[in-house]
């Protein structure tokens, strides 16, 4: 017989959700990747993801999990018929085959693989801690590569944060420090009340608090806007009157840090004026999205059904393009100096499979990200049953979270689309997100 310490140990090692937070914490390894057009990028985190594939479908064919809810099933298995459908009528079905799987992974195998190893609330809270982890890291870097100049191109100036990650992947820190930011912000909620623990909570909201100054360096506009609306929903489905303190408190502390510090004010200020005018007044960056937005719908009306399938829009984008469109977009930092990063996709991941799995595609996408958002947002309210109950067994903070961060991708994704180092974090977050849509596949465990 082994002593109870070394059981207990043992047991906690063969947690999947360890495989699952190492699938968050390796995102924040550099790659070195400068040719964005391979067909094929696999970093440390695509390895840890697909190490807890193979784990948890070992376990689920020993008996050793519960079969997945049939609802989650049914919602799986048209996104992959819809790519499989799409990848046999397409132009170039081999090339199509990479996407397919691709598509496979981070919609299907990843998410069901994150479902699996949530067992309980320590997995749960396992999770979204290394979410936050990840975004401190990232937040740490990305401020100090602002107060010295040793960031990204931006304005001509070497002050945009990108964290670890390089100037062809700028948009990776602001969604690493967002998703951080979200699930600290959910996790501090879900402690208030009685039997939360306040030093853990006034944690939690100084990481949150912390987490705001890199997220404004990033000058991304799109996080900026997903963030606020996340953080809206998450804090109106907690407390209405908690929502307008924290809007108050989060201007307040704009204010002091952008305005009274003058921490990337005149960026940051120009920034945000210029979400106002993308519809007046576009920079060619939003000009640039336009036009690939109109080439996806291009491409769709030519292949309505089923798509001109995985991976064809690059091939098809400029038979099909306006000609004002640019040969890419401008990208620098100190490391790989400057270059033009080609613009493969339409900035958009409902256009991208509308373009490249047509109306079947649209169809599977819309009923898996419709269904996970209303009972996300069903759930996330207080526990009716005073603690027990189905719901009960996904805590509150982590139901908060999954409802911030869904809404986060959901609203990322009408000016975003999969690719990049931090893609693998989406497939995590559909299975945080399914664990809380459906809490009483947890109560089983």
């Amino acid at each position: 017989m082994l002593p109870a310490r070394l059981t207990a140990r043992t047991h906690r090692l063969q947690r999947p959700s360890l495989l699952a937070a190492a699938t968050v914490l390796l995102v924040c390894v550099p790659t070195g990747e400068k040719d964005v057009t391979a067909a094929v990028h696999v970093t440390a985190a695509d390895l840890a993801s697909l190490a807890l594939v193979a784990v948890t479908g070992l376990a689920l064919l020993r008996g050793r999990l519960p079969a997945l809810n049939r609802t989650v099933c049914v919602l799986f298995g048209a996104v992959v018929v819809a790519a499989g459908v799409a990848t046999v009528h397409s132009i170039d079905p081999s090339t199509s085959v990479t996407g397919f799987v691709r598509l496979v992974q981070v919609f299907v195998l990843v998410p069901a693989a994150v479902l699996c190893s949530l067992r309980d609330r320590t997995d749960q809270q396992l999770v979204l801690g290394s979410l936050v982890l990840a975004a401190l890291v990232q937040g740490v870097v990305g401020a100090k590569q602002f107060l010295t100049g040793t960031g990204a191109s931006y304005t001509g100036q070497p002050i945009r944060a990108i964290g670890t990650f390089g100037a062809l992947d700028v948009m990776a820190m602001s969604t690493v420090v967002s998703f951080g930011l979200i699930a600290a912000l959910a996790l501090a909620l879900g402690e208030r009340g009685p039997g939360g623990r306040r030093g853990l909570r006034l944690s939690l909201y100084a990481s949150a608090a912390f987490l705001l100054f890199p997220l404004a360096v990033s000058f991304s506009r799109g996080s900026w806007i997903a963030t606020a609306v996340a953080v809206a929903v998450l804090l109106l489905r907690a407390d209405a009157r908690l929502a307008l303190r924290g809007a108050v408190i989060a201007l307040a502390l704009g204010v002091v840090a952008i305005g009274g510090l003058g921490l990337g004010g005149a960026g940051v200020t120009d920034r945000l004026t210029s979400i106002g005018s993308v519809s007046s007044a576009p920079d060619q960056s939003v000009t640039d999205r336009y036009d690939l937005w109109g080439t996806a719908v291009r491409i769709w009306q030519d292949h309505p059904t089923t798509g001109a399938g995985p991976k064809a829009f690059q091939q098809l984008r400029d038979s099909h393009a306006p000609i004002r469109l640019s040969s890419g977009s401008d990208a620098a930092d100190s490391q790989m100096g400057f270059t033009r990063e080609p613009l493969l996709s339409p900035h958009n991941m409902y256009f991208l499979v509308l373009s490249e799995q047509g109306l079947i595609g649209a169809l599977a996408y819309l009923a898996l990200f419709l269904t996970l958002l209303l009972n996300c947002l069903r759930n996330a309210g207080p526990d009716a049953s005073g603690g027990s109950g189905a719901a009960s067994a996904v805590p509150r903070g982590v139901r908060l979270a999954a409802l911030g961060l869904l809404a986060w991708v959901v609203v990322d994704f009408l000016y975003a689309d999969i690719g990049g180092t931090t893609t693998v974090l989406t497939s995590v977050i559909l299975g945080l997100a399914i664990r809380a849509a459906f809490p009483g596949e947890a109560a089983q465990r």
